[in-house]
Parts: C-alpha cells; sequence; structure tokens
C-alpha cells in the first residue's frame, strides 16, 4: 500500500469511534490518537482520515467514512476509492481510475453545494456492479446545467452520466446521498 499511497507517511495513533454521520446512521470516523492531533479539536485534516482507514483498516463497503466538508478532502476520497476498488477489491485499472474520477466530481459538489461539516464515502459490491455514495445533509437535489464550451466549472454531473453506467440522488431523512454504478465484467 506505501507505494500506492505515496506520500502519506507513517500512520497516527487513532482510536476509532462511532457517530452519526450525514445520513444520520453509525458510521466509524477517526478518532483523536492525542490531545494536541487536528481530531482532538474537532477538525481532521483528509490525509490525516485516510491513514486512520489504513491504520485501522476500515472497510468502506462495511462503514461509511466521514471526511470534512473541505476541497483537500477530495484527495483524500480519491485515495480512498483508489485503495477500496483497485487494492482491495482488485478492480479492472480503467473502471478504478474513472471511478478516482467520479468520486472526486461527487466529493466537490458536495463540499460546494451541500454547505456542512462533513460528507460521507461509501462503497458498496454486488454480482458484477459497484455502487460508490457521497452522503451530506443537504436535501438540495443535484442538477445538470448547461454549459457553454468557455466555462469554467459544470461538468461534473455530465462526467458522471457519461463514465458512469448508472447515477442518481436518493432523499435520505436526513440529507441526501448522490451514487453512481458501475459495471465490473461488462466494460
Amino acid at each position: 500500500m506505501r507505494a500506492m499511497m505515496g506520500d502519506m507517511g507513517a500512520t497516527a495513533e487513532t482510536t476509532p469511534r462511532r457517530s452519526g454521520g450525514p445520513s444520520g446512521e453509525a458510521v466509524v470516523e477517526p478518532g483523536a490518537g492525542s490531545a494536541g492531533s487536528p481530531a482532538a479539536h474537532g477538525t481532521m485534516d483528509p490525509l490525516e482520515a485516510v491513514r486512520a482507514v489504513r491504520a485501522l483498516t476500515i472497510d468502506p463497503a462495511t462503514d461509511e467514512i466521514v471526511l470534512p466538508s473541505h476541497p483537500r478532502s477530495a484527495r483524500a476520497a480519491r485515495h480512498i476509492t483508489l485503495l477500496q476498488l483497485r487494492a482491495r477489491w482488485m478492480l479492472p485499472v480503467e473502471l478504478t481510475d474513472d471511478a478516482v474520477l467520479l468520486v472526486s466530481e461527487l466529493v466537490g459538489n458536495a463540499v460546494r453545494h451541500a454547505g456542512a461539516d462533513g460528507f460521507g464515502l461509501r462503497f458498496r459490491r454486488r454480482r458484477g456492479w459497484v455502487r460508490v455514495e457521497v452522503r451530506d445533509p443537504s436535501r438540495a437535489l443535484p442538477c445538470r446545467l448547461p454549459t457553454h464550451p468557455l466555462d469554467p466549472t459544470g461538468r461534473g454531473l455530465t462526467l458522471v452520466e457519461t463514465l458512469s453506467d448508472r447515477w442518481g440522488a436518493d432523499l435520505l431523512p436526513q440529507g441526501k446521498s448522490v451514487w453512481f454504478e458501475m459495471r465490473v465484467g461488462g466494460r
């Protein structure tokens, strides 16, 4: 894993704690290992979250990973996606690369538009399919907007629609889940 995670460095001492996440269900969040750590003060660097996931061997297919609503969290989410799809599930490189890009887009939308302290990331696998979910407490559903060739933003959902086999958003009692699915064998 060190080669794949690159500059992640040594893992921090962490203690997992269970708490309610964006969807209101119990999720695993990396906790603080010492009083001086960022997590002890209520905020956690996204890269610290990745270290904690690695150290605890949390399976994001079982437990939702909660990351802070910060632009750097997109990088952490990409690393978690790469770890889950390529290293744990040994899925094809092309599928994994597309999923990493789409996770980055959904995380960017959650950070930019949800107005929340954090968001959840979860993976599911069933025969022939992979599903990735990004959950946040906002009930505002995503929508594709018309874009012009010179627009610097606004193409994320078009990418999601193009590269995934299915995508959508589900309203939850406390927020929403935006998800995409990719066929594992038929690419």
